[in-house]
């Protein structure tokens, strides 16, 4: 079974998933050795990962192609990928649409934001109107070639226009195909419960911790109707708290002895980079000759 099969069989199913991101092989081979059934790839994490830099449009299409491709090359979990706004209009959504499958890609997440895009929980984002978002959902749908890819159509309407608007656009896109809906910056609890309550499933609920949205559990998320708790980019954050602090001791100090029990040692380094496999891998091949 293909990993957009698997994704949409798993859907069909009450129980809902949690979905961490990440924006480099690493972050999601961590996540497939973890346990969790499906991985997203974040346009945010992304470019902090490559370049260092903020999520405010300047991650191209060929940057996102390449990151999934050097992903895929280590991990064979689902992958949900964040495609921003798709790029452009018709043609550039359908190129991004069949690149994606091309990769193995489970589910392709396109959002309303006029270009240059910014992060979902950033403040002055302007979203397209809404005849122009409606009408790339439904050249990504019609530009599938999988049946079981799933499009997934995000709103950042709630910010610039309000929950209504985010609501109206969402009933559009699912008339247009979207497979997935994902309101993107609810600002309170009550905001969550009516997202659950007014839409169609399934639905994404995106717990970007310090970011607009109050964060709650998966269970909670659940109850309330959502069908994926996603995490996109909590892998960053960590990483620059951890690494940070962990610097400014050393520069302080210079001296990392105390650090050492918050490490990986050598071994769990190597074999979270894949060493154990290859020299299982080698062994086996070795001891047939």
């Amino acid at each position: 079974m293909n990993p957009a099969a698997i994704l949409r069989k798993r859907l069909a199913q009450s129980e809902i998933i949690v979905v961490p991101g990440g924006g480099s092989p690493l972050e999601l081979r961590q996540i497939e050795a973890t346990g969790f059934e499906a991985g997203y790839v974040s346009g945010y994490a992304t470019a902090a990962a490559r370049y260092a830099e903020p999520d405010i449009g300047l991650v191209a299409y060929a940057d996102i192609e390449d990151a999934v491709l050097s992903i895929r090359r280590v991990t064979d979990i689902p992958l949900i990928v964040d495609c921003d706004t798709g790029y452009g209009d018709i043609a550039n959504v359908v190129r991004t649409v069949r690149g994606m499958e091309r990769l193995g890609v489970a589910a392709i997440q396109l959002e309303d934001q006029a270009w240059p895009k910014r992060c979902g929980h950033m403040d002055n984002k302007i979203v397209e109107p809404r005849d122009i978002a409606v009408r790339k959902i439904k050249a990504a749908v019609a530009a599938r070639t999988n049946p079981d890819t799933l499009i997934v159509a995000r709103t950042d309407a709630r910010g610039p226009m309000g929950m209504q608007e985010a609501l109206d656009r969402c009933m559009l896109f699912k008339k247009a195909g979207a497979d997935m809906l994902f309101v993107d910056g609810p600002q309170s609890l009550d905001e969550l419960i009516q997202i659950g309550r007014e839409l169609p499933g399934p639905l994404i609920a995106n717990m970007s911790e310090t970011g607009l949205t109050p964060l709650r559990s998966a269970s909670e998320l659940q109850d309330m109707g959502f069908s994926i708790a996603l995490f996109p980019s909590s892998t960053v954050r960590i990483t620059i708290k951890a690494v940070g602090d962990f610097l400014s001791d050393l520069k302080k100090t210079g001296d990392s002895r105390s650090w050492v029990d918050k490490m990986a040692s050598l071994e769990q380094t190597n074999n979270a980079l894949g060493l154990d496999k290859i020299r299982a891998f080698e062994k086996k091949l070795l001891s047939d000759e």
